[in-house]
């Protein structure tokens, strides 16, 4: 239900948008010239033996990715970074630092305190969490029990986060989409 609700949320912004599978080819990946790739969150685990992948078109194929959940975990383990099962899972509301120093968070954020630290209510949903960034990537939002719940790449214009966006409960979610759709993959 997320994949569908993120692509709701894409098209409710005014952009086109279709959902394929996590086993699409490169060819068929590389075929559809996309010009951003979201990679949704789902029930499965990077930490598996054999866990769904994206394809490797779709770092290679030079337009910004966002992974969502599991899209970001699979993008951490494919790129280098490191995933484990959470001593402690996350469901529900959860309050989050967000550090707008990337293009994707840059004046998003629920409030600010006098310091200039500002925070992201959201929503999270998840039993796995990325515990080492791949190379290039920086923190751009974290917790205390999800010290990595956003990084970025944005050389590569990658992007991920830990939280649900999509939902009606991550409160600037649909500026963080809309960030995403229309300013970083134009």
């Amino acid at each position: 239900q997320y994949t569908q609700l993120i692509a709701r949320r894409v098209r409710e912004s005014g952009v086109y948008c279709e959902i394929h599978p996590w086993d699409m080819s490169d060819a068929d990946v590389r075929a559809f010239g996309a010009r951003g790739i979201i990679l949704s969150g789902g029930p499965e685990s990077v930490t598996e033996a054999q866990p769904p992948k994206a394809p490797q078109a779709v770092f290679d194929a030079g337009v910004p990715v966002l992974g969502i959940c599991y899209g970001m975990q699979t993008m951490a383990a494919q790129l280098g970074g490191k995933v484990e099962t959470a001593s402690h899972h996350e469901y529900g509301y959860a309050e989050l630092r967000a550090r707008g120093h990337s293009k994707l968070l840059s004046d998003i954020q629920d409030r600010c305190d006098p310091d200039g630290k500002c925070w992201l209510d959201v929503w999270m949903s998840h039993g796995d969490r990325v515990v080492e960034v791949p190379s290039g990537f920086k923190v751009i939002a974290d917790n205390a029990s999800t010290p990595i719940a956003g990084m970025a790449d944005e050389t590569r214009h990658f992007y991920a986060f830990q939280f649900h966006p999509e939902v009606t409960h991550t409160l600037q979610g649909k500026a963080i989409l809309n960030r995403f759709v229309h300013d970083i993959c134009g």
